[in-house]
This record gives structure tokens, C-alpha cells and sequence, in this order.
């Protein structure tokens, strides 16, 4: 006959409370043993008649106890309960908390812990402790989230490597900017199934110009022709972006730009007529620029950036003038307001040399994430379109 089980069992092969209690004070590595099995034993086949009470008294005095157990016990509990989905959630916290050598399989490996448990260790504990985090079978976004947060480089790239791990577009964005940074972050990015391809293509444009200042400052080529090169390059070396259906006012800017009939008369009278989306497109299509860049001249509080480009296209002081207060109809200014940035706006037309605002135009002109890569990785390399000594003016939207 089987002897009765139980935690007031009282028989010699049960394991009751006071047992349980001498166990864990006993210092016999016989004493620890049995501890740990029982302990293992409480969630296994054999323990499935432990009522409900039994088992939370159980874990209440094991929690207790188990700081008292040694080391290598602890660490052969942890790898025991790691892979049980039905291992008590206090418990298993508690492990994943202790050192890391007794952590780790319950951090990488227990489906008991949930975000809350994962992140708070991030936070406390160390590195080794992140570490087994970011190589867990599944990390969700927030806990991604708080490994970026946590600011180790050598946890991150690990995190990158895990195909399991869920990263949001967010913290996908800055990882890309850092990895301009972070050489490690790069190639396990690269590698990455989920990376977007206009976050593939930035990171080629900033490559591509990191290599062109290396050119320039070797090889002393011509400056635009290697621009022209690596941005092609680059483009190449890209996945080919779904087709996207293009909007009206860009399907029409296209068909007049194809035609021959977009000219400075056309985009005074788009915008007179309040034909927003229309005049960005016309002008966009006209300026060789992308059509964000032209928004956000049109509507920069300056008009500086318009300014330029209408200078670098050869538009005639008065045309420039009737489209820059046409913008300002779309601001909330007061005519006062106006009327003093259209005076700073023409002075500076009036300032400004052809040659060099084209130069600008052309650095406009190349794909924005070029571009702004290019200025990360250079500074503000723009050409000033204005005559020696006179004051710089912020007048160059960013790209």
C-alpha cells in the first residue's frame, strides 16, 4: 500500500511543513537535496494531488526558504521549473531575479514570466540578467522597448540577433540612426526579416555617404559626381518599394510637366485659386525637389527655402514676390507680421547670387534621406547662396 501524501501527511515518506522547515535549516548536502526535489516533485505527476491550499502553502514556505538553499541547488530548481508552463508565477519571479547563473534558464527559457516581470529585471538587474532576456524564445515589443532603453550596446546587438524578438517601427527608426554609431548594430539589422525597406534604404544612404566622405577626403574627386554615384549606387542596392498609386494633383503635375506647360504663371495661379496640392506638386515636378520638402517651404515661417529655389529656377524678382505673400495667405499672421517677413524675404532675394542658389537647388534635388544622412555624417555642408560678409539666415528647410 502507497503511503498517503500530503503536506500534514504524517507518515515517514511524506513531506509535511515542519519537514520542509528542517530540510532547508539541515546544512547536509543530503537535507538540500531532498529539499529540491521536493520542491520539483510538488509539480510533477506525483504532486497533482496536492489540493489547491496545499500547494499555495506549499510555494509560500519554499519562497521562504529558498534564499536559504545553496547555490547549486537553486540553480538545479531553476533548470528543473524552466520549461513548466504550470510552475507557480512568485516562484518563478523569485528565481528569475536571483543570480544570473540560477536566472538564466527561468529568464530565457520560462513562459510563466510575463512583460511586467521581464522589464522589471531589465531595469534592476544586470547585464547577464538582459542578456538572457534577449535571447528568449519570444520578446514582445515592450520588452524590447526596455532592453533599447537600458542603453547596452552588447544586449541590443543580441536582441537584434533573435528573430523572436518583436522591435517596433519606433525603436526600429533608432536603432538604424544609432547604428550609424554602433558598427555592431548594422549587420544583424541588415539581417533582420522585419526591417522595413525605407528603413533598409536610409540605412544605405547614410552609408553610402559615411563612404563619400572617405572619397572626398582620399581620392579628391569632384564632389557632385560622387554624389551622383554613391546615390545611385545606393539606390540600386535597394529593395524595390511597392508601387504606390499616386495622387491626383501628382498624376495631373506630371501630365502638364510632360507637356511643357508648367511655368511661373501656372504655379502664381494655382495658389491664387488656393490649389495647395497642386501647386506643391507643379513646383515639385518643375524643381526636380520631392514634395515634402516643397510643403514644408511653403509654409516655413521665413520663406527662405522658397526663396532659394525660386531664385536657382530664374524667377523674376516680382513673380517671386507674388508668390511668397500667395503663401502666407495659408498662415495665421497678421498683415503687420507679413509685411515685415516680406520685406526680410525680398531683401534677401535681392542678395542672393543665381549661380550659388542652384548649387543649393541641386543638393535639394538629390533623395532627401540622402541627404539628410549626408548632413549627419559632413554637418551643414550647404552653399551659401548669399555674398560673402553678409549675416547667415536660417533659411534652408530641413530634408
Amino acid at each position: 500500500m502507497s503511503e498517503p501524501r500530503g503536506i500534514d501527511g504524517a507518515s515517514s515518506g511524506s513531506l509535511n511543513a515542519e519537514t520542509l522547515l528542517q530540510l532547508a535549516r539541515e546544512k547536509t548536502v543530503s537535507s538540500r537535496n531532498r529539499l529540491a526535489e521536493a520542491m520539483v516533485d510538488m509539480f510533477s505527476d506525483r504532486g497533482r494531488d496536492l489540493s489547491d491550499r496545499e500547494r499555495g502553502l506549499m510555494i509560500d514556505i519554499l519562497k521562504r526558504v529558498l534564499g536559504e538553499i545553496e547555490h547549486s541547488v537553486r540553480k538545479r530548481i531553476s533548470s528543473d521549473l524552466a520549461s513548466r508552463k504550470d510552475a507557480p508565477h512568485a516562484l518563478i519571479g523569485f528565481l528569475a531575479n536571483d543570480e544570473i547563473d540560477v536566472a538564466y534558464s527561468i529568464l530565457s527559457q520560462s513562459r510563466v514570466l510575463q512583460d511586467a516581470d521581464l522589464i522589471e529585471v531589465i531595469r534592476n538587474r544586470t547585464m547577464e540578467h538582459q542578456l538572457a532576456i534577449a535571447v528568449r524564445f519570444h520578446v514582445s515589443e515592450a520588452v524590447t522597448d526596455a532592453l533599447v532603453e537600458s542603453g547596452n550596446e552588447t544586449v541590443i546587438t543580441e536582441m537584434l540577433r533573435n528573430p523572436d524578438a518583436e522591435i517596433s517601427r519606433a525603436t526600429m527608426d533608432y536603432l538604424v540612426e544609432q547604428s550609424q554609431r554602433v558598427d555592431t548594430f548594422r549587420e544583424p539589422i541588415l539581417r533582420r526579416e522585419d526591417l522595413p525597406p525605407e528603413v533598409a534604404k536610409r540605412m544605405f544612404m547614410w552609408v553610402s555617404a559615411a563612404l563619400r566622405k572617405y572619397i572626398l577626403s582620399e581620392f579628391g574627386l569632384d564632389a557632385d559626381t560622387v554624389d551622383d554615384l554613391l546615390e545611385n549606387a545606393a539606390r540600386e542596392g535597394l529593395m524595390t518599394e511597392a508601387s504606390v498609386q499616386k495622387p491626383p494633383a501628382a498624376t495631373l503635375a506630371e501630365k502638364l510637366y510632360q507637356k511643357g506647360n508648367i511655368d511661373v504663371d501656372l504655379l502664381i495661379s494655382t495658389l491664387h485659386d488656393g490649389e495647395i496640392a497642386l501647386f506643391v506638386h507643379l513646383f515639385a515636378r518643375m524643381s526636380g525637389m520631392r514634395a515634402p520638402l516643397v510643403q514644408r517651404m511653403l509654409f516655413e515661417p521665413g520663406g527662405e527655402g522658397l526663396a532659394i529655389a525660386s531664385k536657382a529656377l530664374g524667377f523674376s524678382r516680382e513673380d517671386f514676390s507674388v508668390l511668397f505673400l500667395l503663401s502666407r495667405q495659408a498662415r495665421p499672421e497678421t498683415p503687420r507680421n507679413v509685411r515685415h517677413a516680406h520685406q526680410q524675404v525680398m531683401e534677401m532675394f535681392d542678395r542672393m547670387v543665381e549661380a550659388e542658389c542652384r548649387k543649393v537647388l541641386r543638393k535639394w534635388q538629390r533623395d532627401q534621406d540622402y541627404l539628410k544622412a549626408l548632413l549627419s555624417v559632413e554637418g551643414d555642408g550647404t552653399v551659401d547662396p548669399l555674398p560673402p560678409k553678409t549675416s547667415r539666415l536660417q533659411r534652408r528647410p530641413k530634408a
